[in-house]
């Protein structure tokens, strides 16, 4: 079978329950007023994305053995270890809870149910890919799911019926709405995901190791590209849908009125239709979350990245296995998540300042080097995302 490419894997991981959510609410509360903000965080996560696949495939490693590498002194390596292990392992464990719970909130609403009993259903399958599917096979099962979520919210889209000339005004017209803060620093947290570039990296370096190394990164570079500009795309259309449905009205957004806006289309089939795609939500978020969390503590912690390793298996397992029981039990892990969102808020411009740095070291990355103009654009998406850090960690506390 064909080696898959991992771009869609870092799409099917930030279009998670949490993103359909906060797209929804977004939609819903400022219409496309902060559209912008959405191309920013697309245009971001591209730059931040292509540097940690280009350092994958220049180095050969993934990111969290490339900082333990080039980090000499070994109290700064051990305190560097220790935040991505409570930052990527810790928190996507509390973070799991949250995706099976998203995506059951959402199924619940249209078919009804416990929501405790969907997640662990979602959970358990989960499980179940990670334990004997093999990892080409998930990767295939990811781009699937990514392409499912695509063709049923932008059919959404188009049945909700999208005013073209607001969405343009969106996109050229930058502004925070009064009450839009929060919003804007959602939108954009939800996209650029810390674990992602550790994703990325990983399985950068391991992506068609026959080819020579400009190769690789040109079609690394291809890829990213399509692939995060159809998880752009996938958010834009929930956040159109919920504009056409909600914008300017007194009712709360709810999954099972979204999924009747395409009753004129499928008729009895739309709510099946509309869960599909949560259902794909949840699961890409399912899977993705634990895997990613496996390289970056297993890099931290230099054990195997290998993912038929037993470690790597038993640490991916675990954290779904954490976030299984706390979606049945209903529990609020609220000091877990404080914890992961105040390491993952100080994680993200610490690591995005690693990835400048090291990408400039000609030593390390011979001609994948940066360029002046890519130093350039990648400061001011580090300046951006630092203050958005800073922001999260101050509401925090």
């Amino acid at each position: 079978m064909k080696q898959l490419a991992p771009g869609f894997l870092v799409a099917a991981a930030f279009i998670g329950p949490g993103t359909v959510t906060t797209a929804t609410l977004t939609g819903a509360n400022f219409g496309f007023a902060l559209v912008w903000a959405l191309i920013f965080s697309v245009f971001a996560t591209l730059i931040l994305q292509e540097m940690a696949a280009r350092l994958g495939v220049a180095t050969n490693l993934g990111l969290a053995e490339a900082i333990r590498s080039q980090l000499r002194k070994p109290l700064l390596s051990t305190l560097a270890m220790v935040l991505i292990v409570a930052a990527i392992g810790v928190g996507n464990a509390a973070y799991e809870a949250g995706n099976l719970t998203g995506a059951a909130i959402g199924i619940s609403n249209i078919f009804g149910g416990s929501t405790a009993i969907w997640a662990s259903t979602l959970g358990l399958f989960a499980a179940l890919v990670l334990s004997i599917g093999g990892f080409n096979f998930i990767k295939w099962l990811l781009t699937g799911l990514v392409l499912l979520m695509s063709l049923v919210f932008l059919v959404t889209m188009i049945m909700s019926g999208v005013d073209i000339k607001a969405l343009a005004s969106g996109i050229t017209s930058i502004q925070i709405p009064e009450n839009g803060l929060t919003a804007t620093l959602a939108i954009i947290g939800t996209t650029v995901v810390p674990y992602n570039l550790f994703l990325h990296a990983s399985l950068a370096s391991q992506y068609d190791s026959s080819a020579n190394k400009a190769d690789r990164i040109k079609a690394l570079r291809k890829d990213a590209l399509l692939a995060i500009s159809l998880g752009g795309l996938i958010t834009l259309a929930i956040m159109a849908t919920a504009m056409a449905s909600f914008y300017g009205g007194s009712d709360t957004p709810d999954m099972k009125t979204i999924a009747n806006q395409l009753t004129p289309l499928l008729g009895d089939w739309a709510p099946y239709f509309f869960a599909a795609g949560l259902f794909a939500a949840g699961l890409t978020s399912a899977l993705t979350a634990p895997i990613a969390g496996a390289y970056a503590v297993c890099g931290a912690m230099n054990w195997s990245t290998d993912t038929t390793a037993k470690s790597f298996q038993t640490v991916a397992l675990s954290i779904l296995g954490i976030g299984i029981i706390f979606s049945f039990l209903q529990l609020k892990p609220l000091e877990l998540i404080l914890l992961a969102q105040a390491a993952n808020g100080l994680l993200l411009p610490i690591i995005a300042c690693f990835l400048l740095w090291v990408v400039n070291q000609k030593s390390l990355m011979a001609q994948a080097a940066n360029s002046l103009l890519l130093n350039v654009i990648g400061i001011v998406v580090l300046v951006v995302i630092s203050g958005l850090s800073i922001y999260k960690l101050s509401t925090l506390f």
